[in-house]
């Protein structure tokens, strides 16, 4: 058991920062209506309880359920965290501020559009933003479905599009969740590299303060280490490897 609780604390651990929140924050939030602490009552989008009542958490707690526990939120979950980590870790990796900037255009792009047609919990359309933003950026890559298909990585939010009809729910989220990932992909992959074009989407300078670490100084000098004891612990290995 305890080898058990090491490996899968090692895992989370390990996860990219980005990553751990969102998906940790879908789980427990999940786990918390499962637990009966909240209802989704409380959790979905409603733009008169957000200004009149002041429950500003609805412009958050939508995109943290997916539903009561059971396959839908499991499919879910297993293609927000692949995919959320795989973009964190190869087209954001040192990024991190840019990453939660793109979390935060999906989310205001979501919420602008909530407001002219009903939409409740937006999980869904983030995962299949995720899961489009990564398909464009890895377009040679060879996708496998559940072993009964074999496509190019750009068909991928499509499959899951026609998956998501199979299983009866609406094709409004995800739809929305494709036109949200692929104006950001054309905002910063595309139009900044056509003529004429630049980049629109800057991220803000208050965000790489919090997020991304501080840039170390090319030119600051620490000088030698100074060890307990006296004993000049460096060239004893710098003998040793000149001896080699």
């Amino acid at each position: 058991m305890a080898n058990v609780q090491a490996v899968v604390s090692q895992w989370f651990l390990e996860m990219p920062p980005v990553t751990r929140v969102y998906t940790t924050a879908c789980v427990m939030t999940t786990v918390a209506v499962f637990l009966e602490v909240v209802t989704p009552f409380q959790l979905y989008f409603n733009p008169s309880l957000i200004f009149y009542k002041f429950q500003v958490w609805r412009l958050i707690t939508p995109f943290l359920f997916f539903g009561n526990l059971g396959f839908n939120f499991f499919f879910n979950m297993i293609f927000t965290y692949r995919y959320c980590r795989m973009l964190e870790e190869v087209s954001f990796r040192g990024k991190c501020a840019d990453y939660v900037f793109m979390f935060l255009f999906g989310a205001v792009f979501m919420i602008l559009f909530a407001f002219f047609v009903n939409l409740l919990f937006f999980g869904q359309a983030f995962t299949i933003m995720l899961v489009y933003v990564w398909a464009r950026r890895n377009s040679s890559a060879r996708m496998n479905f559940f072993g009964l298909l074999t496509f190019n990585a750009p068909y991928l939010p499509w499959v899951l599009l026609c998956f998501s009809i199979l299983l009866g729910n609406s094709i409004a989220v995800d739809v929305l969740g494709m036109a949200v990932g692929h104006v950001y992909y054309f905002l910063e992959d595309v139009f900044p590299y056509q003529r004429g074009g630049r980049r629109l989407l800057v991220t803000p300078q208050w965000l790489k303060t919090i997020c991304d670490p501080a840039p170390e100084d090319p030119d600051y000098n620490p000088g030698p280490e100074e060890r307990p004891g006296g004993f000049n612990w460096g060239a004893a290995g710098a003998q040793d490897q000149d001896q080699d």
